[in-house]
């Protein structure tokens, strides 16, 4: 897997995490006003799209629906 760069930033409240490739891998932005324990979900999340491949797809909705069902 590629580096993996997170920062805790404020983000609209239903946005727990976006994910964005960059130069030398991922960022991962983090909502900063989430707890502990929501930001390692938000986090975990994010991995998974990391590693699906998702930015290369453009159905946002079937994206998420695919990271929620488990589905490819």
């Amino acid at each position: 897997m590629d580096d993996i760069f997170v920062y805790l930033v404020d983000l609209p409240p239903k946005i727990a995490e976006m994910v964005a490739p960059c130069e030398n891998g991922f960022t991962v932005y983090l909502n900063a006003k989430l707890t502990y324990n929501e930001r390692v979900k938000a986090y975990m999340h994010a991995l998974e799209h990391v590693e699906r491949n998702d930015w290369n797809k453009e159905d946002v909705q079937q994206i998420e629906k695919e990271a929620h069902d488990g589905t490819v």
